[in-house]
This record gives C-alpha cells, structure tokens and sequence, in this order.
C-alpha cells in the first residue's frame, strides 16, 4: 500500500538528525548552493533575536518538502535545500568553537556549569551532524577520535547538475579544523579576499568569526536555542511529482492568511456601522495602489503595514532599550498591531488614511533615477525612507470622494527635492553595503540605520544635519582604498547602475532606468565567435578570461531586447549598428554605450581589449568612490 503524506512539526535538531544509512540528496534539476552572507544574516538574526526575546513558544522556520526514495533512504530535498545546508555549515562552525572554548576553559567552580553546557552541546552536534551515539562522544574534545568521526561525514549528497562546487561542503564538514578546511576548500583563480571563495566556505566563515561565538554563555544559549526550540514542518512525500505540486500549492496559493488581512480584519471590527463602508472604500483603494506598486517591485500591502511600525517605534522611541542603547530587535506584525500598539487599529479610519498618504508619496517618487539605482542594491533602504516620509503626511489633502488623497505641485516639487536628498546619502551606505563582506544586521549598517531613524522621523531635524552623519559614519568606517580595491573585483550587477547614474551626472546628460533594462557584456562570455573575441581583447587564459567578463568596465545598461539580440557580436558589430536594427548600441538611450558609440563610430575596426576593460575599470571605481566619500 502507498504511504500517505506526512507532516511532522520537528526541532531543528531532530530534522538533521538522519537515522542510519539515510542521507539528504539535492536532485540534478536542483539549482546550485545560492544563498550569500546577507541570507546567512538574517537567518543568524532571526534565531538571535528569537532566544533574546526569551519566547517560551518555539520559533517556525518554515516548510521542508522531502520526496522519499530507495525504501526511504533518500530524502530528496524539493523544498528547503538552501536551509538545510546552511544549517549544516551553521552547526559545524558551533561545534568548532564549542570545542576551542572547552580546550581552552580554566577548570574552577565558577566555569563547571558554562563547561558542561559545551558538553552537552558538543554531544549534541557531533551526534547530529555525524550520526554518532553521544554516548560515545568524549567530554573533551579529542583530536584522533574526533577527525575519525569528521571523516565520516556522508549526511548529504548533492547530485544538482548546476553545483560545480559541491566538494567544499563536504571539505567543511569532514575536516576538523579551520586552517585545514581553508586549504581543502575551491580558490577561484584571479579573485580576491572572500571572493576567491565560493559561497559554502564564505558562509561558514561568516558564521565561525561571528564575535558572539567568543562568548561562552552566549554560545552555550544559542546552539541550544537554534538545536531544541526552532521548529519546521517537514512534509515527506513518497511522489515526486506530489512533492512538487505541493511546493508549487504552498509557494503560490495555498498559503494561509497572510498578516495585512488579519490586521484589517481587526480595523473592521473596531469601525463602527457609520464607517465600515468608507473604510472598506479606502481599503480597497489602498490594495489597488499597493497591488500596483508591488507589480513593479516597490511594495507590498504587508510591506507597508511593516514601514509603519518601524516608523511608530522611532517616534514613540521603543527602539531604545533601557540602559540608552539602540535595540534592533522588532516584533512581529501580529503581535505590534493587535497587542504591543492596538491603539493605532482602534482608529482604523485615521490609520488606514496614513497608510494611503504612505502609499501615495511611493507612488510619487517610485519612477524617480536616484530610488532605482537605490533599491537594485538593497530593500532595506525602503524602511527608513518610509520613516522619513512621515514629515510630509500634512502634505496631502483627502479628495472629494473622501478615498484619496492630493498634493499640490509646490509641495509635491519640494518633497520630492527633500527626498531624493536623503536618498542620496542612503545610496552611499547601501553601495557599500554591497561590497563589503558583511551582514546588513552588523552595526555598521542596522544599528546605524536605527539610530539615524529617530532624527528620521524628527521634523526638527534637517537633511543637511543627517546628511553630516552619514558622512562621517562612512568615514570613519571605510577608507577610499579599500573601497576601491572592492570595487575592482566585484562581480555582481548592481554597482552597474550606480556607475551609469553617476557617469550620466557627470557628463550632464539625461538618464532614466526603464523597465526593459537589461546588464550588458561588452565582451560576451559566450557565442560562436568567443575565441575571436578573447583574440581581439587579447586574452588567452580561460580563467582571467572569465574574470574580465564581469569586472564593472565590462558592463554597461542597455535596452533589454537589443541586448538579447546582439549579446553575443563583436564589440566592433554592436558599436557601429543601429538600435532600430537590434544589432547594434547606436541610438540606445543609455549613456554609456551612447559615449561607446560616439568613441569610436569612426574606427574602421574597433576593439575591445583586456586593456580597454581595465581602464574602464579604473574610471568606473574612482568615479563610484570620489561619489561615496565626497
């Protein structure tokens, strides 16, 4: 008879803790390990901020969806593949430290309670991690004993056809010490600093130097926090086609209520007869706004809702704690809305209005240049321009049919003025946020970014004065030459845009990111005439050649269905034809490749060589600098 699907809320402990013989597998049709530092940050942030809020109910992780094979073996991952094995380098990187602090604790009275703890924890992970009795596992760590143990990693077996790199994890997990696992782990050629590293080992090293780690009593807590009372769902499936359909039913429709319809729930029920008919007009104008404001990617009605408590908790100051400090903990929706600040719901007409004006002033600004460039980098950065938008709610006027809301054309000019003011000093910190090899949730950043919010939201504080702070906050965090050494080696797309904003600034010229953008490779990384084109830009090497594809002086913006057509021609085809023919940057309506085509539209034979590519390069990071440290 055909098994049944089984959903079983375990721990996180219990879910990695295979029986015998039985092993993780992540199919061919899987897509690489995918997930960076910033997802390694929120997760620590999420468990972090869990164990200090000393919750006696467990903390839910979500859905894991296990198709089950070869009589029940395998546990083929559909959903949850990037969790698992990031909990796994999670888990590896706590039993490391666990097992340096009890080599290295003083043995007195004092420490006997901090010291059995480690024990326990290093039971417990060994046995998790390695499929080991724990009464088999020494109190102490024992390097012979352990490294035998190590070895026999055999947890997880990734057979996706996209993961290249599938030998660093096992590195991570059967080696015992950092230095070995540094040395046993890919060095991608011509990187530097973390970005010679793929994505296992840079995760784990995140993980292993997070100087919490360094504190017993807190390494103690939140091993067992993260082991013992975080939760899943596992759903095991014995159908893979099951297993999918389910995936596609929990990640498209068949999700419960979702936290914007409890909350207006609530607002209804406060309303009395009088007003459940103008608030249901308002309401449904406001999902109207926002449906369009999330169809091109800005927010959501949920997302709203969240900038609104952000912006109650500055004004009402609960972001500091009591000793004066900033606390960057936050509660979650439910619980602000119907329990920490109900009073906001019990005007539901007044609040659903500050949510419209909210919503109206995103709608306003949302096609402006500077908030594009803006959020290509980081979402975050909606948060407190949200906070900072509430100096403006007496901006707005309700219109005649009592549902919307206007703005005259002086006020609405110097919002927009004053906005993209504060915008600007945001792009500087987020730009950098992306090049650094650090969480959003480090102080740097979030404390940062939370402390700021109070003057944010203070109307009596002016845009030069929080201005002032970022600069100096950049300033004394980062230099230009370590900045500029990030830049020349990043190879992600976001800087793209920054780069092209500041290029059309500099040269004076008009520039908008329209909705048919597209990254363009000046030299192709792909085609039928790739070993002519590494010819001409007189590279020979594969792996410099791989390199130099991605470095910020290769790619430019351009529109989005010329660069599908001509994406993969010569430098000397797409700088002498036509847009109108789709072959060619002439004509294109973004500055950079227009300034390409004005260079060498009277070259007979132009190129475009390793030389061109490290000049540009060079230009494009001084020029994104000189922006962030002005």
């Amino acid at each position: 008879m055909a098994k049944e699907i089984e959903p079983k809320l375990v721990t996180i402990g219990d879910y990695l803790k295979l029986e015998e013989d039985i092993n993780f597998i992540i199919p061919e049709y899987q897509r690489k390990y995918a997930w960076e530092i910033t997802n390694c940050d929120k997760l620590w942030s999420d468990i972090k901020d869990f164990m200090d809020s000393e919750r006696k109910d467990p903390y839910f992780f979500g859905t894991v969806i296990i198709s089950c094979s070869n009589e029940d073996k395998e546990f083929n991952l559909i959903d949850g593949q990037q969790r698992t094995t990031t909990m796994l380098i999670l888990l590896k990187a706590l039993l490391m430290k666990v097992n340096e602090k009890l080599i290295n604790m003083v043995d007195d009275k004092d420490s006997e309670p901090l010291k059995n703890g480690l024990k326990e924890r290093r039971r417990n992970l060994l046995s998790i991690l390695y499929n080991v009795d724990p009464e088999e596992v020494s109190d102490e760590p024992n390097e012979e004993k352990d490294r035998k143990i190590c070895e026999g990693f055999n947890k997880i077996i990734n057979k996706s056809n996209q993961e290249i790199y599938n030998e660093d994890l096992i590195a991570i997990l059967k080696n015992l010490k950092y230095d070995e696992i540094e040395c046993s782990v890919t060095h991608i050629p011509y990187k530097q600093k973390d970005n010679k590293y793929t994505n296992f080992f840079r995760n784990f090293k995140h993980f292993y130097f997070k100087e919490e780690l360094n504190k017993i009593d807190f390494l103690n807590k939140f091993t067992k926090t993260l082991l013992d009372k975080c939760q899943i769902i596992r759903i095991k499936s014995w159908k893979v086609d099951q297993a999918i359909e389910m995936f596609n039913s929990l990640n498209s429709d068949g999700m419960p209520l979702n936290d914007s319809d409890i909350i207006y729930s609530k607002m209804f029920a406060k309303a009395d007869e009088d007003n459940r008919k103008i608030l249901g007009e308002k309401w449904k104008y406001l999902v109207e706004l926002t449906n369009d404001l999330e169809s091109k990617k800005i927010i959501n009605l949920t997302g709203l809702l969240n900038q609104k408590m952000y912006l109650y908790r500055a004004l009402n100051k609960d972001i500091i704690n009591a000793v004066g400090n900033i606390d960057v903990t936050t509660p979650g929706l439910r619980k602000y809305y119907t329990d920490i600040n109900s009073d906001l719901i019990k005007k539901p007409i007044d609040f659903c209005n500050e949510l419209l004006i909210l919503a109206e002033i995103w709608n306003i600004v949302k096609d402006r240049t500077i908030m594009k460039v803006l959020f290509a980098f980081n979402d975050n950065s909606k948060i407190f321009l949200a906070s900072y938008f509430n100096r403006y709610n007496s901006y707005f006027t309700e219109s005649d049919d009592k549902v919307k809301f206007i703005i005259t054309d002086d006020n609405r000019k110097k919002m927009i003025d004053d906005i993209e003011n504060i915008a600007n000093s945001m792009l500087k910190l987020f730009s950098i946020l992306s090049l650094v090899d650090t969480g959003y949730s480090s102080s740097n950043f979030k404390t940062f970014l939370y402390r700021e919010e109070l003057k944010l939201v203070n109307e009596k504080i002016t845009n030069d004065e929080i201005n002032d702070d970022f600069v100096e906050h950049i300033r004394e965090n980062w230099t230009e030459k370590n900045i500029k050494e990030l830049l020349k080696d990043y190879p992600k797309n976001d800087i793209v845009y920054l780069n092209e904003y500041l290029f059309a600034k500099e040269n004076k010229c008009e520039f908008e990111i329209l909705g048919d953008i597209d990254i363009e490779h000046i030299m192709p990384q792909s085609g039928k005439n790739i070993e002519l084109i590494k010819v001409d830009a007189q590279i020979n090497d594969e792996e410099m050649f791989n390199d130099y594809i991605n470095k910020i002086g290769n790619k430019i913006l351009l529109e989005y269905n010329i660069n599908r057509t001509i994406g993969n021609e010569w430098f000397r085809t797409k700088v002498l034809m036509k847009v109108t023919d789709k072959i060619g940057y002439v004509d294109s309506k973004y500055p950079i490749a227009k300034s390409l085509v004005e260079k060498y539209k009277n070259s007979d034979k132009p190129f475009w060589t390793k030389d061109d590519i490290d000049h540009a390069t060079d230009v494009a990071c001084n020029r994104i600098t000189n922006f962030i440290f002005e």
